[in-house]
């Protein structure tokens, strides 16, 4: 089998997120892997240089600086804050670069329409980084989907001075958007939101009913003040019930077996409940960013298109935009500017 080229990526952000992807992308060089990581891009000089001398590649300030070089970079990770994320990807995919985006794509549909539009002119990947696609567990639900009715995802965090850009909803709750919406496969119908702002200016905790035209229904919770870490998402499918831990990366189907019904007992007889079969289904191991990037760089590859392409993406962000209007109608409505008002004041003093 002939050698493949080497992929040569750059890494646009090198503060949490991207120190993660830095971080990957070397263990793939590592492990023989025909991919190198060539270079970061960073505009606060303390990181970059930090970068820099942890990972010896050349560090640049900017995509354009990075442009002006004769450094030959394939793909690259944008890692940079949500407000940035259309102006370093669009130079990226103008410069012939594939493009691997943190999540949410973009901070406007129109903004997320336009790279869709760039990545597809220039023959470019777009992959945007919704990374619990990738989770174990979730990859391992497949085989196993028939028709989910009811969704119920809870995403508690406890609060960090990070992503405090944007709100809960395209930090935290668009994750779950992005898998609920692939295992529906249904257009919503219909929204329902409240939110607050707690420790920061925008929205910290959010509570979703979505229904679809399907009929299915699903309940979202998301908080960054929470005291406790919860990733998990429920949902019920005819006969079945299935639970998923996105942090353990577990899986655990309860099947009603034969889709029995109880009966009701005959006289001087104790009532019998249906058989129920708890099953764990095999995981097969894996670091979810790792798997992300690694499909990324298939994608480069290939040529194919993406598993999380420049449109889920999109219908991710559309969605969370949406219930966001939906959240502060219910704020006016509700009054609910006055409490955040005076918690506020209360918090500060």
């Amino acid at each position: 089998m002939p050698s493949q080229p080497i992929l040569r990526v750059a890494v646009v952000g090198a503060g949490a997120f991207g120190r993660n992807h830095l971080r990957v992308y070397r263990e793939l060089q590592n492990a023989g892997l025909p991919v190198a990581l060539a270079a970061v891009v960073e505009s606060n000089p303390q990181l970059a240089a930090a970068a820099a001398e942890q990972w010896r590649v050349p560090a640049f300030y900017s995509v354009e600086q990075l442009a002006e070089t004769d450094l030959q970079i394939d793909a690259a990770s944008v890692c940079v804050p949500t407000f940035a994320h259309y102006d370093v990807a669009v130079k990226l995919l103008q410069q012939g670069i594939d493009v691997l985006i943190e999540k949410p794509i973009a901070s406007t549909t129109d903004q997320a329409d336009r790279l869709i539009e760039a990545a597809q002119q220039g023959g470019r990947i777009l992959q945007v980084g919704h990374l619990e696609r990738f989770n174990p567990a979730v990859a391992a639900i497949q085989p196993y989907l028939n028709g989910p009715m009811f969704f119920e995802a809870h995403r508690l965090s406890v609060f960090t001075p990070r992503a405090l850009d944007v709100d809960v909803v395209l930090d935290l709750m668009i994750h779950d958007l992005d898998i609920v919406l692939k295992l529906a496969a249904s257009p919503v119908r219909e929204v329902r939101a409240v939110g607050l702002p707690i420790l920061s200016k925008k929205v910290d905790i959010a509570n979703v009913r979505l229904e679809f035209d399907s009929g299915c229904v699903a309940n979202f919770t998301a908080s960054r003040v929470s005291t406790e870490l919860v990733r998990k998402l429920r949902f019920f499918q005819p006969h079945q019930y299935v639970s998923i831990d996105y942090a353990r990366k577990d899986l655990l189907i309860i099947d009603v077996a034969g889709g029995a019904i109880p009966t009701a007992p005959a006289e001087g007889q104790a009532a019998k409940s249906p058989a129920l079969q708890f099953t764990k289904p095999p995981i097969q191991p894996g670091e979810p960013l790792r798997l992300e990037i690694e499909a990324f760089l298939h994608s480069v590859r290939t040529r194919t298109t993406p598993q999380v392409s420049g449109s889920d993406g999109r219908a991710a962000l559309a969605l969370a935009l949406q219930i966001n209007a939906a959240i502060a109608n219910h704020a006016t409505h509700a009054g609910l500017d006055r409490f955040q008002d005076s918690f506020l004041d209360r918090f500060q003093t």
